[in-house]
């Protein structure tokens, strides 16, 4: 099943990236519900800046690690030269 890695910015201009099969699903649970992650309790999602997606939820974790170790410059680099982000995301 398809795992998209994401990065989304939130309403203060941090960014959070996590994993997810379903990428609507998820955003809307961060936005409206306490099924998301609780980073965003107090915070609200406002753009998804980055996503990718992997075969399997083993190779998921490992990418979500790798970009969790970035720093912020090196993610705004990942962000830039990635390509279009899906329409949904501009809600």
């Amino acid at each position: 099943k398809n795992r998209p890695v994401y990065i989304i910015e939130d309403d203060r201009g941090h960014w959070y990236t996590g994993i997810t099969t379903d990428i609507k699903r998820r955003w809307h649970q961060h936005a409206e519900l306490k099924t998301g992650a609780k980073y965003f309790r107090g915070r609200v999602p406002v753009a998804l800046k980055y996503m990718e997606s992997f075969e399997n939820r083993s190779l998921a974790s490992k990418r979500e690690y790798v970009i969790k170790q970035m720093t912020r410059s090196q993610k705004e680099t990942l962000i830039q030269n990635a390509q279009s982000l899906p329409e949904f995301i501009h809600l």
